[in-house]
């Protein structure tokens, strides 16, 4: 399960609880679902994949986010990370852009299934953020990009944090904490490798 996998890597106990309150599987396509508690990333259609259970748990813990905290997500995929963000800041405050049609109503269904329902999913470039819902509390990106969108941290409020996969042909896990003078703190927090953002 995905809390096991969690389990010694230093994770908070709010994240652990948080993954194993999600059920993985309802969230991958039934040909891959004997896999679903693997700690793999897995194909979810459109050229897109279901995060290791380990990042999504790393991804929630360097964000350390709280109850109420007004989260965007980058890149909702099949809506697996969403629902454990909603279990750590409640699906109201969680708002999701993903650029595919296809994948967007597929979460979307999903995630009311499940009663995460309140998540806001809309279609579009991620790259433009939701400046409708700004600021924010954290912003994430489950996809890579050369350089984080200037539109991205526009939107990031104060003390604002945002975490993304950063690079081309390699790629670091880079957070960027919105100080209260208004600049930006960098820090990398190692190698990772996701599938690039579309558009």
């Amino acid at each position: 399960m995905a809390a096991t996998v969690a389990r010694g890597r230093g994770i908070d106990s709010r994240v652990r609880e948080a993954l194993a309150a999600v059920p993985r599987h309802a969230f991958v396509p039934s040909e891959r679902r004997e896999r679903a508690y693997e700690d793999l990333p897995l194909p979810i259609g459109d050229g897109q994949t279901i995060s290791a259970p380990h990042m999504v748990a790393v991804m929630a813990d360097l964000l350390a986010l709280e109850r109420g905290d007004a989260v965007l997500e980058v890149g909702t995929g099949c809506g697996y990370h969403a629902a454990v963000t909603a279990e750590l800041v409640g699906a109201p405050a969680l708002s999701s852009v993903e650029y595919s049609a296809d994948l967007a109503e597929r979460a979307r269904a999903t995630l009311e299934r499940l009663g995460y329902g309140a998540v806001s999913v809309r279609v579009g470039d991620g790259r433009e953020g939701w400046p409708d819902r700004a600021p924010f509390d954290a912003i994430y990106l489950t996809c890579a990009v050369p350089d984080v969108p200037d539109a991205l941290l526009e939107q990031l409020g104060p003390g604002g944090r945002l975490l993304a996969p950063v690079g081309t042909v390699s790629q670091r896990l880079v957070s960027l904490t919105r100080r209260e003078d208004g600049t930006l703190e960098h820090e990398s927090h190692g190698g990772v490798r996701f599938v690039t953002m579309r558009g």
